[in-house]
């Protein structure tokens, strides 16, 4: 015991692995909150150089710019609209709303406290829960990921007002994008039209950025005369009270953020999607209206995706499994190091995991005191004029979207998702559920061909199967309540069952 606790502070007795940690944390919060400059992206830079590097400093940067970036979407997404990462869609939906009504300073301020509270959480968790929850994961086949896709398309109907159907057809629409490209199992093109750009897919980057950025600057143009909302940054740390208040919320979605992302593939992205609905779902009495400004819509999906990096490196240490994309990078770092994540990982050298489990303790200290900085400067970004706001947040999106492959096609998609984003939004459809549906797509495609192939391509075992696992059967269940929950026939149930 006392071996693996002075493992635990190699990184904090070291000032070196120290200073690395603070600098991964610092980037990471930059880089992340950068549109197109993912925390993946970062990562994956970062790896090249450290080949050379001992295996403890890589892991401490890496641990940094993992939970910093992560964190650093939140930012654009409350002061411009445009999330940073996709784990950040939900946030932006109460948190730009708090923005412009001058509340900048004190949402990114109970965000910040709020991921290092689910941070936290999840560390805690992967320090003495991680053969269980990896137990529990490895439950999840095709079947399972299955419903947890479809689950995951049909939640974003709570994310678009009041309408289900509108809901159901922008996920539906984002998982048909999706499709473009070559087909992963025969390699045949699919919706191409003969075209050897869309052969490569459409990049979910480059569509979040066109329906978050372009879309938000084309109808900011209407708005072009009116005076910026001066942001109240004078309290940027929140009382003690406000965070008690949303303590019991955040400690139920943050338990959930690390379930969600101990599933391998799973990750924050979808987290935040669930813990937003769960609040949506059982906060009676919000500060706010959800998608106008309430607090309860920041604290869910914040908390739950920073859990869900301490549920991601569950898998990959135990079985060998990414959790995300970015613990997929991080296995090629660890076995380019030469070491091998999986079951003897941490029977031949526990050190690594405490080390590991220590370096993002640190970092989640970091970035409390990075998180509570600067936040001066960036709600600055709020006030300046429209007429110098609007082409600049247009170079930026079509800066990002050209970092993501150097392609120029891409920063031509941005535009075109920008142009249907801004249509979609006259129209009443939320933009949301398409990149959600973008990214869920791909999941739900290929669990479905390996159920089928499993079941012998046989539909009558393919329905049977899903009543032959207790996880499954639950997904099920939740899957229909979800549809049922939204409609009419429900609600004026429930409202006679409250009269």
């Amino acid at each position: 015991m006392m071996q693996s606790f002075q493992y635990f502070l190699m990184s904090w007795m070291d000032i070196k692995m120290l200073l690395l940690t603070a600098f991964g944390t610092f980037a990471g919060i930059y880089i992340g909150a950068i549109p197109g400059l993912s925390v993946t992206m970062a990562v994956s830079i970062l790896i090249s150089f450290t080949f050379k590097w001992e295996v403890n400093e890589a892991l401490a940067l890496i641990s940094g710019i993992y939970l910093g970036g992560v964190y650093g979407g939140s930012r654009s997404a409350i002061l411009l609209n445009i999330p940073g990462a996709p784990s950040a869609i939900a946030t932006g939906m109460d948190g730009y709303p708090l923005a412009k009504m001058g509340e900048a300073g004190q949402a990114i301020g109970l965000t910040t406290v709020i991921s290092v509270f689910g941070g936290f959480v999840g560390i805690f968790v992967l320090a003495l829960a991680a053969p269980a929850v990896s137990e529990f994961a490895l439950k999840f086949g095709p079947r399972e990921y299955l419903l947890l896709a479809l689950w995951g398309i049909l939640l974003v109907g709570s994310l678009s007002g009041e309408s289900l159907s509108k809901g159901i057809f922008s996920g539906a629409l984002g998982a048909l994008l999706a499709c473009v490209g070559l087909d992963e199992l025969t390699g045949e093109p699919r919706l191409t039209f003969g075209s050897l750009q869309l052969s490569a897919g459409i990049s979910y980057i480059a569509a979040m950025i066109g329906f978050f950025g372009v879309s938000e600057v084309i109808a900011q143009i209407h708005e072009i005369k009116l005076k910026a909302v001066k942001q109240n940054v004078s309290k940027i740390i929140p009382s003690w009270g406000l965070v008690r208040k949303y303590l019991p919320l955040a400690t139920r979605t943050s338990a959930l953020g690390v379930i969600v992302g101990a599933l391998p593939g799973a990750g924050g992205d979808i987290a935040a999607l669930m813990a937003y609905d769960h609040a949506k779902r059982t906060v009676k009495n919000p500060s706010r209206p959800f998608g106008h400004g309430a607090y309860e819509g920041l604290v869910a999906p914040e908390s739950a995706n920073n859990a869900a990096v301490g549920g991601a490196y569950i898998p990959m240490l135990t079985l060998g499994i990414p959790g995300d994309a970015v613990t997929a990078v991080i296995i090629g770092a660890l076995y380019i190091h030469g070491l091998k994540p999986g079951p003897m990982l941490m029977i031949e050298t526990p050190h690594l995991f405490w080390f590991l489990v220590g370096s993002l303790c640190l970092a989640n200290i970091f970035l409390l005191i990075f998180g509570l900085t600067g936040i001066k400067i960036f709600a600055k970004i709020v006030e300046t004029p429209k007429p110098i706001l609007l082409p600049l947040i247009l170079v930026l999106s079509a800066v990002g979207a050209y970092a993501i492959n150097n392609n120029p096609v891409d920063v031509y998609w941005m535009l075109g998702f920008g142009i249907l984003g801004y249509f979609l939004k006259m129209y009443g459809f939320q933009v949301g559920p398409v990149i959600l549906g973008m990214i869920l797509g791909p999941l739900m495609e290929r669990s479905y061909r390996q159920t089928m192939l499993s079941d012998g391509n046989d539909v009558t075992e393919f329905i049977t199967g899903f009543f032959t696992t207790p996880v499954s059967a639950v997904l099920l269940f939740a899957l229909v309540m979800t549809v049922v929950t939204q409609t009419q026939w429900w609600k004026r149930m429930r409202d006679r069952i409250g009269a």
